[in-house]
């Protein structure tokens, strides 16, 4: 990427989050409830404080430079589509941890754990209001677009792709979960949960939801859009469980081999499984859904993989994987601006160099 892009990149997240925290500083829910509610305000706290944490903001990235395919004119509609994504964004991330029993998001406590923490002796209150707060978020998500001040076409239509983004995430962490129950999940499976779980809310929805405020209708240029999402979203979920084996712990702030421990049957772990048979195979089923096993084991199985070439038939899937992408993105030559479709076309690579 250009220093041009990166600056460009830069200046969407900066410009997102002092936009969230306006919106967070206005009551979300009525002021009758928070009024009495001492539960209310915590809650819309911890989804606050959940949802500034926020890392990159590629959503709101690609949501911006999908316009840009159109014009660079600025557009009404980015801000509340904006919010609905990151707001989506955050529901899932508060369900997803009650799912993984996960201590831990963004650098701070989940919103779950925060909750046991808050309730101790109250465990299922705990858990009770973790869903609600996942709830109000999607409902937030949703209610951000409804009361946008947008033309009832593109507002309509702007629901519409959220609601189905939703649905799909909620079909894909369905089938995620059904995975790991399945001694050998195929590729087939394994790219349904990448393209369910993943793309289709964090690269497919931001893209339509763009190309709506542009004022393009992105029906009309479907399966571009889709062969392209699910391409990156792919990519995306190989690198992240190649990195939860394979990665730097001290570069990326968390320990390794989380998959393993939890039983989840990833790209990693399911190419790890298919290269190794004997002892080693054993020792890697005896790894998963243990708990408690140690750093020693989750290195020797890394060393595993690598000796048995895990390694890098996952980087040279990845990069197939984004050239696929890329060359999609670049076949919108012909219809698009010439600097967002090159965009586009980097994006797949460029996220796999910055991480590997």
């Amino acid at each position: 990427m250009t220093d041009q892009v990166l600056d460009r990149v830069a200046g969407y997240e900066q410009r997102f989050n002092t936009l969230l925290e306006e919106y967070f500083a206005t009551p979300a829910v009525g002021s009758d409830v928070l009024g009495f509610s001492r539960f209310a305000p915590e809650c819309l706290t911890l989804l606050r404080d959940l949802s500034l944490r926020g890392g990159k903001r590629m959503r709101v990235v690609l949501l911006h430079e999908a316009a840009r395919l159109v014009t660079d004119e600025p557009l009404e509609g980015l801000d509340a589509a904006a919010l609905s994504i990151e707001l989506l964004q955050t529901h899932l991330l508060v369900h997803d941890d009650i799912i993984d029993n996960s201590p831990t998001r963004r650098g701070g406590p989940s919103t779950y754990y925060a909750y046991r923490e808050r309730f101790p002796d109250h465990p299922q209150a705990a858990l009770g209001l973790t869903v609600l707060a996942g709830d109000l978020a999607l409902a937030l998500a949703l209610r951000v677009l409804v009361e946008a001040k947008l033309p009832d076409a593109v507002r309509q239509a702007m629901i519409e792709v959220q609601t189905r983004a939703a649905t799909d995430t909620f079909v894909g962490q369905i089938i995620d979960l059904e995975r790991d129950f399945t001694e050998a999940p195929g590729e087939d499976v394994l790219h349904c949960v990448a393209d369910h779980k993943s793309a289709r809310y964090s690269i497919l929805a931001p893209m339509r939801l763009g190309l709506l405020a542009s004022g393009a209708r992105p029906e009309l240029f479907e399966p571009d859009l889709s062969d392209y999402a699910r391409l990156v979203g792919i990519c995306g979920q190989m690198r992240d469980d190649y990195l939860d084996l394979f990665g730097d712990a001290a570069i990326m702030g968390k320990p390794t081999g989380t998959d393993i421990r939890d039983g989840k049957r990833t790209y990693a772990v399911s190419s790890l499984l298919s290269a190794v048979d004997g002892s080693e195979r054993a020792m890697v089923e005896a790894a998963l859904g243990d708990p408690s096993c140690t750093p020693e084991t989750i290195a020797s199985i890394r060393e595993i993989g690598e000796r048995r070439g895990v390694t890098a038939t996952m980087r040279a899937d990845m990069r197939r994987c984004g050239e696929q992408a890329s060359a999609v993105a670049a076949g919108w030559r012909s219809r698009w601006r010439e600097e967002a479709v090159t965009f586009f076309e980097r994006v797949p690579l460029w996220n796999l160099e910055r991480a590997m």
